[in-house]
């Protein structure tokens, strides 16, 4: 492809549009074999195919990213003119989607992962070692305080002989997420 234009991601994984999610994964094992590095050591073409399968499939398999792709094709995705704030740090997992995330209210888009948990707070401990420990390692157990789950209502909140309530709208995540263009707004 000329200037570096990616190739249609169905077309990577030698998938119809409509494939379900069993036939791209089959098809992704099938092509990961093939093209692996492993098996085609000093292969750079190899090399290149399957880093291009992996990204494929990284976007097929992922049904948001999907339907974003499906939709506005490379460019839905951030890398190709759309901006969801991938190649600026304020995605995926780093501390920076965590901190623009919370300032800002996620409108860069980097916390579609609702299903993990907010990331805990930093927790430091002092713990004397002796130069021979630090020279040549050494394990040491430590204590990390965590809270228990109440054992009246499960963490739930109910009371005890009640049962929870989810809210039909929001489904218990206490707000209502919905895209519009690239920006992904929450509503409380």
């Amino acid at each position: 492809m000329a200037n570096g234009e990616k190739r249609d991601y169905y077309e990577v994984l030698e998938v119809h549009r409509n494939a379900s999610d069993t036939e791209i994964k089959k098809a992704y094992r099938r092509l990961a074999i093939k093209y692996h590095p492993d098996k085609n050591p000093g292969d750079k073409q190899a090399e290149d195919s399957f880093k291009e399968i992996s990204e494929a499939y990284e976007v097929l398999s992922d049904s948001q990213k999907r339907a974003q792709y499906d939709q506005f094709g490379h460019a839905g995705l951030g890398g190709g003119g759309g901006f969801n704030g991938a190649g600026f740090g304020f995605g995926g997992g780093t501390p920076f989607g965590d901190i623009f995330g919370d300032i800002f209210g996620d409108i860069f888009g980097g916390r579609q992962q609702r299903g993990r948990g907010r990331r805990g707070d930093d927790l430091l401990y002092n713990l004397e070692i002796s130069f021979e420990e630090a020279a040549f390692g050494v394990e040491s157990r430590i204590e990390v305080p965590y809270n228990k789950r109440c054992g009246a209502c499960g963490g739930s909140g109910a009371k005890p002989g009640t049962e929870p309530k989810v809210c039909p709208t929001c489904r218990g995540a206490g707000q209502v997420r919905f895209q519009q263009g690239y920006f992904s707004v929450s509503r409380t």
